[in-house]
């Protein structure tokens, strides 16, 4: 299927309802986006791997690097950082 901006513009509904609903013409229904005859824009149906997952929370996975640093309790933090923004 091809189609100009306009047309799309003006189908759009019609046309991201064909792709949603996985319609396919040998593979895939996929849209050419055409502006003054040339091609702007594909629009195709989105699979499943397609979709990223959604992360836990809003920073996602964070990953520290390893700096060689002891482990230190709240207790040596803090006697190690007594007086030192006085």
């Amino acid at each position: 299927m091809e189609t100009t901006a306009r047309e799309f513009n003006q189908r759009s509904s019609q046309i991201l309802a064909a792709a949603a609903r996985g319609e396919t013409v040998t593979v895939t229904v996929t849209v050419t986006v055409t502006k003054n005859g040339t091609a702007v824009a594909r629009v195709v149906p989105i699979g499943d791997d397609d979709v990223p997952p959604c992360p836990t929370d809003p920073m996602g996975a964070l990953r520290l690097p390893d700096l060689g640093l002891p482990d230190l309790t709240d207790d040596e933090i803090e006697d190690t950082l007594k007086g030192m923004g006085s």
